[in-house]
């Protein structure tokens, strides 16, 4: 069987192509035939998870759809790895036999050719709707490593405790990261619990155990590995983007007094394991590849990556146009049906450090990167105000609190918050593409 070469624009991305399922075309779809993400679902009727891919407001059913024979000429390994429980069997064998999934489907999903002709004969058969699925995570995260790739998050942040030195001497040359919890992953929708730790509100007094009185949220990009390297061996930059599937978005929760006690020496511990949010669609670099865009200029003055950390292809392409936005409902809000608030809107392209750099340097002491391990990319903050992507950087550590439209303020998440993130692609001769909600309600801490 031919498989599509790496990279670049194939019949998958023409925005003239349209579905036999009408809800692709609709304009505030995330999910329309250019985009065919790959997620996991459970009908509630049953415990088995199954594959599926996005299509307006649909769900194609992969196992459905590999038992009607349709993905055969993929191969009996192709077709068996989608129908499995989760994506990891689909994320050893790599994006070459992903793309070839998502060709396959865009034909099978198109109204023009003679795939999706048959394939509408069988729609009841190999789609259900959205809104009767629950959407998981959509691969057994074996390790999750979170980085702290924008530079305008570290300044910001770094500027509230050494306003005279808010850039540590490394930032510039390491991309920085610490290897988080993947057992408390969750997925979109899940109600987060408000943690309880240990924190010195009184600096002059003992510590005290009380749930967390600065609850946080960090808006994240995540990346799904695909493929392995073994123990000891690297990953170079040139080759480090075919190590990427795909990316979601992630909602690294943190807890803000719980890590100013904890963190120092050793970094992030409690302050932000207790919940991970991701949400459930995987975006494949292959649907983003009409919003590639070069790396960040770096300003002049700043020192270059070193050589392993640097690629001119990377340094043209190497990153996304992804617009990222998160809104707030609060109790108050919800129960006066006012709707929810956008806090801030960013760019994803204003990333210090490219996911690329972010694999090549995970791996570069050796370290083995397994099919379905996840990186966060760190918040995503800009230059500007309103491109902050938490409530530490917005709210001015509570020195400026956020005004909501019930009146009420937010320096920190109240219980009964439900933070919202959104994130697409938009480009002159593309089809939009976006990655759908990923969302949580903070609940009380336990008793």
């Amino acid at each position: 069987m031919q498989r599509q070469a790496p990279g670049g624009l194939d019949e998958t991305h023409d925005p003239a192509h349209r579905s036999w399922v009408a809800l692709a075309q609709a304009p505030e779809t995330d999910f329309p035939l250019q985009n065919l993400p790959f997620g996991v679902f459970r009908h509630d009727f049953e415990e088995r998870p199954r594959v599926g891919i996005a299509i307006g407001d649909y769900v194609l059913d992969c196992l459905a759809v590999a038992r009607g024979g349709f993905f055969d000429y993929l191969g009996p390994v192709v077709s068996d790895v989608l129908q499995s429980w989760s994506l990891n069997a689909l994320l050893a064998l790599g994006r070459t036999e992903a793309r070839a999934v998502r060709a396959a489907a865009s034909r099978l999903l198109r109204a023009d050719t003679p795939e999706g002709a048959r394939a509408q004969e069988m729609r009841d058969a190999i789609l259900v709707r959205a809104d009767r699925v629950s959407m998981l995570v959509p691969a057994e995260i074996g390790d999750y490593t979170d980085f702290y790739a924008s530079v305008f998050h570290a300044t910001n942040v770094g500027a509230m405790f050494r306003p005279d030195n808010p850039l540590l001497p490394n930032y510039k040359y390491v991309p920085v990261g610490y290897h988080g919890r993947a057992s408390s992953i969750v997925a979109s929708g899940t109600n987060v619990r408000r943690p309880s730790g240990q924190s010195r509100p009184d600096p002059d007094a003992p510590p005290v155990f009380v749930p967390s009185k600065s609850l946080d949220y960090e808006l994240e990009v995540g990346a799904l590995i695909c493929g392995e390297n073994a123990l000891g061996e690297t990953v170079p930059l040139a080759q480090a983007q075919e190590r990427l599937f795909g990316l979601v978005l992630l909602n690294d929760w943190s807890a803000r007094d719980i890590q100013s006690w904890e963190y120092q020496p050793l970094g992030p511990f409690l302050s932000k394991s207790f919940a991970t949010t991701v949400s459930p669609w995987v975006v494949t670099l292959d649907a983003l590849e009409p919003f590639r865009a070069g790396a960040c200029t770096r300003p002049a003055g700043d020192p270059a990556p070193l050589p392993y950390l640097s690629d001119a292809a990377d340094q043209a392409r190497g990153t996304f146009d992804i617009t990222l936005e998160v809104w707030l409902e609060s109790a108050a809000m919800r129960d006066a049906g006012l709707g929810a608030i956008r806090l801030s809107r960013g760019q994803f392209s204003s990333m210090y450090w490219t996911f690329g750099q972010l694999v090549t340097h995970h791996a570069s002491n050796g370290c083995n990167l397994r099919p379905g391990d996840l990186l966060g990319s760190g918040t995503v903050s800009g230059a500007e105000a309103g491109s902050r992507g938490c409530l530490l950087e917005l709210a001015r550590r509570g020195a400026e609190p956020v005004s909501l439209p019930s009146g009420e303020t937010r320096a920190f998440l109240a219980d009964g918050d439900d933070v919202i993130f959104r994130g697409w692609c938009e480009r002159k001769g593309a089809a939009r593409i976006g990655f759908g909600e990923c969302r949580g309600v903070v609940r009380a801490a336990s008793p």
